[in-house]
């Protein structure tokens, strides 16, 4: 039993050294309780901000959300296409790892090619092939938000 606290102890302080952002949860041995660092919220959190109406979301973790991260905070002109997304050219390219998801959800932030950013506000199916970047946690307003034609979006990390 002391080998395996101290075991359990021992990767507590060795998560805790890798993740820039942990939560505690306690493991239940009997009657003491030993805490332990988890690594449940290693994913960036960026907000997208729609005129005055902000939308959390988590960044994927790839190369290419990344990318996307180094970038922020960034200002764009986003323009409408199909009546189900916002678009908008990047300066430079983004690193792809291309799949086809099936079925697009409102939320979802994904990257068409390596240089355009498209932010999905209805829930359809696609044969189409993106990178994942992020989605929303909460979408509910955010066609509302965008409207229709063009709109200003802005996408930066959330501050800690």
């Amino acid at each position: 039993m002391y080998l395996f606290t101290n075991l359990l102890l021992l990767f507590s302080f060795f998560l805790g050294s890798i993740c820039s952002q942990t939560e505690i949860i306690t493991y239940n041995e009997g009657p003491s309780e030993i805490p332990i660092k988890t690594a449940s919220l290693m994913k960036d959190t960026i907000i997208i901000q729609v005129g005055t109406t902000s939308f959390k979301a988590i960044l994927e973790t790839n190369a290419a959300a990344t990318s996307l991260k180094a970038m922020l905070p960034l200002t764009l002109e986003m323009k409408d296409l199909n009546s189900n997304e916002k678009f908008s050219e990047l300066t430079r390219g983004l690193p792809t790892q291309v799949t086809n998801p099936g079925t697009i959800h409102s939320g979802d932030l994904l990257l068409w090619g390596s240089t355009t950013l498209v932010l999905f506000y209805k829930t359809f199916s696609s044969p189409y092939g993106y990178t994942k970047l992020g989605k929303i946690e909460n979408p509910n307003g955010l066609a509302q938000a965008l409207g229709s034609g063009s709109v200003k979006v802005t996408i930066k990390l959330l501050d800690h």
